[in-house]
């Protein structure tokens, strides 16, 4: 890769990603206009050439109730915290017409077909790699079911996004051996180390901070040089960190919305400038309150990659792309006398 690039990945999970937090009802306006921010960000994305890496929760993959209890895997995890777990904790309906909160499958073999989008995996139930009661068994039962449902879709899954981003350092070789070629990790400085291994500080204040890293720059751009990404290949399994979270358009925090883009655009124009590599992520549900201006601000950052696709020639890549051209331009090591 001669030139920087622009890295889209999505955590498309609908209620599968809040069960434990709250209900459908409580969010309900999130939930039911994914469908129409789905539809919005795509037209964008067809519009202004943009690729995207959708990391899908399995479930989601399931035409029915029954289809989905069959590809579900009979390990299954027991958390200690027991409103973790999925299986206990929805209530399902039969199908997507009658529950439109826990199935996607129409919307998902759409963007299959669209062809432009990678899908990749969200784990097939959500799965919490760092909480007690669960282990690698249970994980690669879980990983195993979602490549199983994702295939009986003809899609082959290369790129794997951990839920609450709990990468679990033991579980890439998993990954790897089941063919996942690349997962989004976390910026590199230690607010964002969201489980505390090398993080000491209370949560409430790494959130704050996480917060204002947002709007003012406070802890770098978290842009990526190919070497540098190279140099973090954990044996075939690609590490494309995150860049930014694209926190959604808040009412009460409106007057920030300028300095929240700029600090985007900031990163995105160092990332093309210097050849790096530029990764924003954020969840489909979370445009669904305020879904306009969601994608207003969208838009002002794809008419700013187009600017910088223009000026310095940066690219658009899935996560699955930019590991394929890792992985075939490796770095040359100095062999050792």
């Amino acid at each position: 890769m001669k030139n920087g690039a622009f890295v889209i990945s999505l955590d498309f999970e609908l209620h599968w990603g809040v069960f434990d937090l709250m209900s459908t009802e409580q969010y309900e306006v999130n939930l039911t206009n994914t469908r129409k921010a789905i539809q919005g960000m795509n037209e964008l994305c067809g519009q202004y050439d943009i690729k995207m890496t959708y990391a899908t929760v399995g479930f989601l993959f399931a035409e029915n109730l029954q289809e989905l209890q069959s590809f579900s895997p009979e390990n299954k995890p027991y958390y200690k915290n027991p409103k973790l777990n999925p299986y206990n904790n929805v209530n399902l309906g039969l199908d997507e017409n009658l529950d439109p909160y826990h199935y996607a499958r129409k919307i998902l073999i759409e963007i299959r077909d669209n062809a432009q989008h990678e899908i990749g995996t969200h784990t097939f139930s959500h799965y919490y790699c760092l909480e007690s009661g669960q282990d690698i068994t249970t994980f690669e039962s879980d990983l195993l079911s979602a490549i199983d449902i994702a295939k009986h879709n003809d899609i082959q899954l290369k790129s794997i996004v951990f839920p609450r981003n709990q990468v679990n350092p033991e579980y890439l070789e998993v990954c790897k051996k089941h063919g996942i070629g690349s997962y989004r990790g976390n910026e590199r400085v230690k607010i964002y180390d969201y489980y505390g291994t090398t993080n000491k500080r209370p949560e409430f204040i790494n959130k704050g901070l996480r917060l204002l890293d947002s709007y003012i720059n406070l802890y770098g751009y978290h842009t990526y040089s190919l070497g540098d990404i190279q140099s973090k290949n954990d044996d075939g399994l690609v590490n494309i960190p995150s860049s930014r979270f694209l926190r959604p358009y808040t009412p009460l925090l409106r007057f920030l919305e300028p300095l929240k883009l700029r600090r985007i655009k900031k990163a995105m124009s160092i990332a093309a400038k210097r050849n790096q590599v530029f990764h924003l992520w954020w969840h489909p549900h979370n445009f669904g309150a305020n879904l306009d201006k969601n994608l207003l601000n969208l838009e002002s950052i794809f008419l700013h990659y187009k600017k910088l696709n223009g000026q310095y020639d940066f690219s658009n890549m899935t996560m699955g792309s930019l590991a394929d051209q890792v992985k075939a331009n490796p770095i040359k090591k100095n062999k050792t006398k």
